[in-house]
């Protein structure tokens, strides 16, 4: 999967994921919309940002989380 909106620069924020080098970590997009808050919300926060910023953001958190293991609380 290609990712041509995320960018990591280890001078930029320690290397964290960001968006198109705007110092806008991913998580902090994704986290945005876990809150609740539509595009057009983080859009009028970020006005730098688009909507295929924060499409590419959420597909890039979903491949994230398919390339590891994650503890999960047990249901048993």
């Amino acid at each position: 999967m290609e990712f041509n909106r995320i960018t990591a620069d280890p001078r930029q924020l320690g290397g964290v994921p960001c968006i198109r080098r705007l110092r806008i970590p991913v998580a902090t997009v994704v986290g945005m919309v876990a809150e609740g808050m539509t595009t057009n919300e983080i859009l009028r926060a970020y006005p730098d940002l688009v909507d295929d910023d924060v499409r590419e953001a959420l597909r890039f958190a979903a491949a994230a989380v398919r390339e590891r293991e994650l503890p999960l609380a047990s249901t048993l």
